[in-house]
């Protein structure tokens, strides 16, 4: 009898035991804090989780991503750079990418119409890697020296440029006026090259226009534009109503081995052309997120032609593909590049930025341009030029986008007078 009663108080006593270890288990244990360099790690991460454009991120578990950036110790600000470098790049997105302080200010200022260094927009290719040259900037160093667009940069100053980001190159290719920087390139059917480039000063005035006429007597508009910048838009205008007052029949838009920039910029240059209809189509992982429209009255109804080639990118596409759909351009040239991503930037807490792939580009009859480009309407091959032979006999796609405007106005004059 004893014995019966001693295994019941044991049961007891067990039950009990078992009972607060169960309610102890249930209390919120105190959280191991998190320090301040992987507090910057999941910064990072729940910005692109809440905005990235691909909801698959590349195919994988995105918790999980950071999941192993937190699990080795990140002991300085430099671990948890290189941590976060690692969890964007699992994405393949090389427009996706951090910015360290010094960087982010940078970009900040690149925007403003003023830069210092060789002038080349840079990016990497989605097939091969490479550090490639999108366009250079008018009249800059880099384009002085014969850099191309599609050319591929394998070493600055030596280094090579395989496992650079972007931002890194670009920083090896910037510094004080005066200063030379060696860049070795590779191109298409031709050996490898240096370049020696002396860094200067590089105005980034957009535009540059003329009044021209034809073998056959057409006033025409001829306007180059280099690169989107805040100054963009203002510029075309003044640009456009200058040539109307001058008496211009027919337009040609230069926007060869323009690289982008600025978006609002290609939609306010777009309203200068058109009365009414859609810009452009942004699109983000839930679909279409909204667009930009027309609302008139343009600035000219004169025909016009668009030269676009190779190192056409970004918002000139958004430009070109806007004209071309609406039916208000024709486009003459070579496909353009294929940059139809947009990033947006934020600010981090340490005073680093993120740039975000947060929506692609649709042109108004919802073509894709990322990877794709877009084919002109007249494609004609172009033989190197120099700057000097832009829109004269030398070069064939101007000729081409002018025997088009003159056969225009010939069509056009004798409806009148029919």
């Amino acid at each position: 009898m004893g014995l019966f009663m001693d295994k019941k108080v044991l049961r007891r006593v067990f039950s009990l035991l078992m009972a607060l270890w169960l309610a102890w288990g249930a209390i919120p244990q105190p959280a191991t804090a998190l320090t301040e360099e992987q507090k910057l790690v999941s910064e990072v991460w729940r910005i692109v989780n809440r905005n990235y454009l691909d909801e698959t991120f590349n195919h994988q578990n995105w918790a999980s991503v950071r999941q192993k950036a937190l699990e080795k110790p990140l002991k300085s600000q430099e671990a948890a750079y290189a941590a976060i470098q690692n969890m964007l790049k699992s994405l393949d997105d090389p427009f996706t990418r951090f910015l360290d302080p010094e960087q982010y200010r940078s970009l900040q200022v690149n925007t403003s119409g003023e830069l210092t260094g060789v002038g080349l927009q840079i990016a990497l290719d989605s097939q091969t890697g490479k550090l490639e040259v999108v366009a250079p900037i008018a009249g800059s160093p880099a384009d002085k020296a014969g850099i191309r667009p599609r050319d591929r940069i394998l070493k600055i100053e030596g280094v090579s440029t395989e496992n650079l980001t972007l931002d890194e190159a670009a920083a090896k290719m910037r510094g004080p006026i005066g200063s030379l920087v060696t860049l070795l390139i590779e191109r298409e059917g031709v050996d490898e090259q240096e370049f020696r480039v002396v860094r200067d000063r590089i105005a980034l005035n957009p535009v540059i226009s003329e009044l021209r006429v034809t073998p056959q007597g057409t006033p025409l508009g001829y306007l180059r534009l280099n690169q989107f910048n805040a100054n963009a838009s203002m510029e075309l205008a003044h640009a456009i109503n200058s040539l109307e007052k001058k008496g211009a029949a027919a337009y040609i838009l230069d926007l060869r081995n323009n690289p982008g920039g600025l978006l609002q910029a290609g939609i306010e240059i777009a309203r200068l052309w058109l009365d009414s209809g859609t810009i452009v189509y942004t699109v983000n992982r839930q679909g279409i997120q909204g667009s930009f429209e027309a609302f008139g009255p343009a600035l000219t109804s004169d025909p016009l032609v668009i030269l676009v080639n190779q190192g056409t990118a970004s918002a000139s596409e958004i430009l070109a593909g806007a004209l071309q759909d609406n039916g208000r351009a024709q486009l003459v040239g070579e496909t353009t590049f294929g940059k139809g991503l947009i990033q947006s930037l934020f600010e981090l807490s340490d005073g680093s930025g993120l740039a975000v792939t947060i929506a692609k580009y649709e042109t108004p009859q919802h073509r894709d341009i990322n990877k794709l480009g877009i084919k002109p309407d007249k494609i004609i091959p172009q033989d190197v030029i120099t700057r000097e032979q832009i829109g004269t006999e030398a070069d064939q796609q101007y000729q081409a986008a002018v025997e088009i405007l003159t056969k225009n106005q010939v069509v056009v004059g004798m409806g009148n007078r029919a």
